[in-house]
């Protein structure tokens, strides 16, 4: 029986409830960037070489990645309130350990445990949304939600930079963790009094063998694409990668074969079977992976490249992250008739001011005045596309796999990130020109990645 939360007309402090959830999202998003920036102090603090400090960045992603799909089931079947609150609770208390960490190897274990806590956190946030909210409310909802995915990444920079720079009380790259605490500690009291109580879920344990498998598939994927680059991408590498899709096919057959026999696998085979879920995947996990590798390679160019702070970089996107919640709230709004159109409409927005982008820069040499507008421009296409394609994916879902469904679409857009993370940056860094050249020229490339996205996109409304 599929998880039966209390129905939307009955749930009071609806905005209490959908801000508490979106901080949580925030938050995860916030710390998937933020450590990047306090890499260096964290390596000079604790005299410590380059692969300990990697791995402070990447344990975070390789958890939070690895569990997003089994964090999606366990709130369907122990229930999405009391999986959120466990989430957060973790991930609050993970943080206090990193902030407090007395070497390289408590951090080290902290950072894996922070990215844990998340990956049972944040699938209860997209869950709650299908669970609680329908019609406009829904689509305002989801305008919202991917303002916070979008712009957790860009604030994680900012406030990294900010944070570090400001040494509160001493604190140096600490504060960028210990500023969770007591966010969590409010955010676990509101969370107590806005989730409404799980009334019915979801009957049966987590499928143990089915979780197992597809961990090993996303780990044996996600462990290359987060160090492939600091590493050389020597040969077990891309053994991995070959690997992972042998057990990720493995872990599809052990679904049919599940279902078939009565039993609930990890995740319904169904969930895939429609076309247009399918084509709504790929169409954002393309524009995903080339959105956070702009961040990656942005912060490459304008620190390395060009000299700019930290906190300077982070202000950079700022324009982008604006225009891309203009958008979420603006899509609601448009005649349903011009609705159809916008995931199509949005990724070629993107591909236009990625285009634009790297011609200016080629012709002007270094960034000028249009930078931040191309930059805007950019986020309102991205906020098009990824709100109207979020949309159509929670849409086409029965209530019993709405867990499934945002499993799914929280690890397609992990995986597509760091895929766009590793190959832009190893594109930026291998080129043998100026940063600027290389730049425009990673530009070019995530111009083909939006008109591949847009001729996907396609076709992805419901007949």
């Amino acid at each position: 029986m599929a998880v039966e939360l209390s129905p939307e007309k009955k749930l009071p402090r609806r905005e209490l409830l959908l801000a508490v959830l979106l901080s949580g999202q925030f938050m995860a998003n916030v710390d998937s960037a933020v450590a990047n920036l306090a890499a260096p102090s964290i390596r000079s603090g604790f005299g410590t070489g380059e692969g300990p400090v990697t791995l402070v960045v990447s344990g975070y992603l390789i958890a939070y990645a690895v569990l997003l799909v089994p964090g999606a089931r366990l709130g369907a079947t122990h229930g999405h309130r009391r999986i959120f609150i466990a989430g957060l609770a973790g991930f609050t208390a993970a943080s206090l350990a990193c902030g407090l960490a007395p070497g390289i190897g408590w951090l080290i274990v902290a950072r894996f445990a922070q990215g844990a806590a998340g990956a049972l956190m944040v699938p209860q946030v997209l869950s709650g949304i299908q669970a609680h909210f329908t019609g406009t409310n829904r689509s305002r909802a989801l305008g919202y939600y991917a303002v916070a995915l979008s712009g957790g990444a860009v604030a994680g920079q900012l406030l990294g930079g900010l944070l570090i720079s400001a040494d509160v009380f001493g604190t140096g790259w600490r504060s960028v963790f210990l500023i969770n605490v007591p966010i969590g500690v409010v955010l676990l009291l509101a969370a107590r009094r806005a989730l409404p109580a799980d009334t019915r879920a979801e009957r049966g344990g987590l499928d143990l063998r089915g979780a197992a498998v597809l961990s090993t598939a996303v780990l044996l994927a996600i462990v290359p694409l987060a160090l492939g680059r600091e590493h050389g991408w020597p040969t077990w590498m891309w053994l991995c990668l070959a690997v992972s899709a042998a057990v990720f096919v493995w872990f599809v057959r052990l679904g049919k074969a599940a279902a078939a026999q009565g039993k609930r696998p990890l995740l319904a085979p169904d969930v895939f079977a429609d076309p247009l879920v399918r084509k709504g995947l790929i169409a954002h996990g393309l524009t995903t992976a080339t959105y956070v590798g702009l961040l990656f390679v942005l912060a490459l160019y304008l620190q390395q490249g060009l000299g700019a702070g930290p906190a300077e970089t982070g202000l950079a996107m700022v324009s982008w992250v604006a225009a891309f919640g203009v958008a979420g709230l603006l899509l609601p709004r448009f005649p349903a008739r011009w609705r159809k159109f916008a995931p199509t409409a949005g990724c070629l927005i993107l591909a236009a001011a990625y285009a634009s982008l790297s011609l200016h820069l080629l012709a002007a040499g270094r960034p000028g005045p249009p930078l931040v507008p191309l930059l805007g421009l950019g986020g309102f296409g991205l906020g098009i596309s990824a709100n109207s394609l979020i949309g159509r994916l929670t849409s086409t879902a029965r209530p019993d796999r709405a867990a499934d469904l945002s499993g799914v679409i929280n690890t397609n857009a992990q995986l597509c990130a760091a895929l766009g993370v590793a190959g832009a940056s190893t594109a930026y860094l291998g080129l043998p020109w100026a940063p600027t050249a290389s730049f425009a020229t990673v530009l070019g490339g995530f111009t083909v990645l939006a008109l591949i996205a847009a001729a996907v996109s396609l076709g992805t409304e419901r007949k």
